[in-house]
């Protein structure tokens, strides 16, 4: 996406690219797909504006955190695929640990101790691939999340990371903001495969000539998704909140400079740093599969042919026939973090249609979702009144409607909705001077839509007493 100093898009492009499935509970990307992708997609929306690169005042890169790509120094090519977020098998690695060790763990960095995160990936890499274990020997490992695979190719070898992608590795101390001695020896990574950590909004280095921007472009801004996405929504100020409805689902309130230590499933997080400023930290609960499970109905089951459908589908009937699905096709993330759980339909009867899945779905992404805002308002002692709401989910009006019904509160949704890119260009354009600081940012913000709650809304009530009857039918079904 191309932004304008006034925040507006005047371009954008998109390619979807392949998912690999090898085996239950594995999940991976092909790196050289992404970053040929990514090569498409910057040529497709510099002609769309009528621009060369050269015209770029700066670059912002945001991308899916976690996602754990090892790549050859010497070679610059992938010695695996990506191994993906929701990936699982870095579980056997985790299930070593004594219970000693995996609270040290999570109070250095702030998570919980799951596959979810890159550490458990990398060391699943070193272990298990030969060509991981070579280089690493060698010296020509280098490991990072997919910000730093697309730097390095953007820049010819520029291994670099920002502290919100680094805070989500299990391996950086969310005090110091380093990377930590003890839990690179934990997990067995080298130090030296790992990119330097920067600030989230700093000019780190420029692109080649040779390249696909064909000119010197300072690279300036780097966020994971779900910190972009708290950049873009304006989320500058302590109890700020917003959720983002993408593959996943991840709420995040900002907690300002304090570290809050969650009580309740959720994660610690850095949420942005600008430049010299202070690391801004926040609570997030993540969800597995929201917008997936959509697709899920898509590819999979062929209940739909266009994601587009399900809102028209579950409109056609008046409720979800007592059908609830809980999507734990990788197990259940915040506030649960149970990986032995998988996924479960239940209330089937002769009654039931592929509406009434379709609805449970759009009430799924909800429901957890709520499981979540329950948990932050129990951590910071504030209900929410409020959440700001992006992501391509948030299109369909009767599942932001739902939404406002099953958690009682308004939604606010901005006329950019892909805040995730809106905010990677606003921590680029701060750091090259296009804007003096958030202040100028605020006055930009602008709301599209926004939903109140049907007060009293039985989703809420009796609905949402189901929802937990059908999460308990999920746990202890892995072994």
């Amino acid at each position: 996406m191309i932004f304008n100093e006034k925040g507006e898009s005047i371009a954008a492009a998109q390619e979807e690219h392949a998912q690999i499935l090898p085996q239950a509970g594995w999940v991976e990307h092909d790196p050289l797909e992404i970053w040929l992708k990514v090569t498409k997609v910057i040529s497709l929306a510099l002609k769309e504006a009528g621009l060369s690169g050269s015209d770029l005042a700066a670059i912002g890169i945001t991308n899916q955190r976690e996602t754990t790509v090892a790549w050859d120094s010497r070679t610059g090519l992938p010695l695996y695929n990506a191994i993906v977020w929701q990936d699982t098998r870095g579980q056997v690695i985790l299930d070593t640990f004594s219970d000693k060790t995996k609270k040290q763990a999570t109070y250095k960095t702030g998570l919980a101790i799951a596959p979810y995160f890159s550490a458990s990936k990398m060391s699943w890499l070193l272990r298990n691939v030969p060509e991981v274990a070579k280089a690493a020997q060698s010296g020509a490992l280098k490991f990072g999340t997919i910000d730093s695979w697309l730097i390095w190719k953007l820049t010819n070898g520029v291994h670099i990371t920002d502290v919100t992608n680094a805070s989500r590795t299990l391996l950086m101390d969310i005090e110091t903001l380093q990377w930590d001695e003890e839990l690179l020896q934990l997990f067995g990574v080298p130090s030296e495969s790992l990119p330097a950590i920067k600030s989230s909004s700093e000019i780190y280095a420029k692109t080649q000539t040779d390249g696909v921007f064909a000119a010197q472009i300072p690279i300036a801004g780097i966020l994971g998704d779900q910190h972009a996405a708290m950049v873009g929504q304006l989320c500058f100020d302590r109890g700020d909140t917003k959720c983002t409805y993408g593959t996943g689902n991840f709420a995040l309130v900002n907690t300002g400079t304090e570290i809050v230590r969650s009580t309740q499933g959720l994660l610690t997080t850095v949420c942005f740093k600008f430049g010299d400023q202070p690391a801004r930290y926040a609570l997030e609960g993540s969800v597995a599969v929201t917008g997936s499970a959509v697709q899920w109905l898509r590819d999979q089951l062929g209940i739909i042919h266009e994601a587009s459908e399900i809102e028209a589908l579950a409109a056609s009937v008046a409720d979800n026939g007592g059908v609830y699905f809980v999507p734990a096709f990788s197990g259940l993330f915040a506030p649960y973090w149970r990986s032995d759980a998988r996924g479960v339909l239940v209330g089937l009867t002769r009654a039931a249609t592929r509406a009434h899945i379709a609805r449970a779905t759009l009430e799924a992404i909800a429901y957890q979702t709520k499981d979540v805002i329950d948990a932050m308002a129990h951590e910071t002692g504030v209900q929410l009144k409020e959440l700001k709401v992006d992501g391509g989910i948030t299109q369909n009006q009767l599942c932001m409607q739902i939404q406002s019904d099953i958690a009682q509160i308004e939604l606010s949704r901005p006329v950019v909705s892909e805040t995730t890119a809106l905010g990677a260009a606003y921590a680029a354009g701060l750091a090259v001077g296009i804007w003096s600081d958030v202040n100028a940012l605020r006055e930009q913000w602008n709301e599209s839509a926004r939903f109140s709650p049907i007060i009293g809304s039985e989703l809420a009530s009796t609905g949402y007493g189901n929802w937990k009857r059908a999460i308990e039918r999920t746990l202890n079904w892995v072994e």
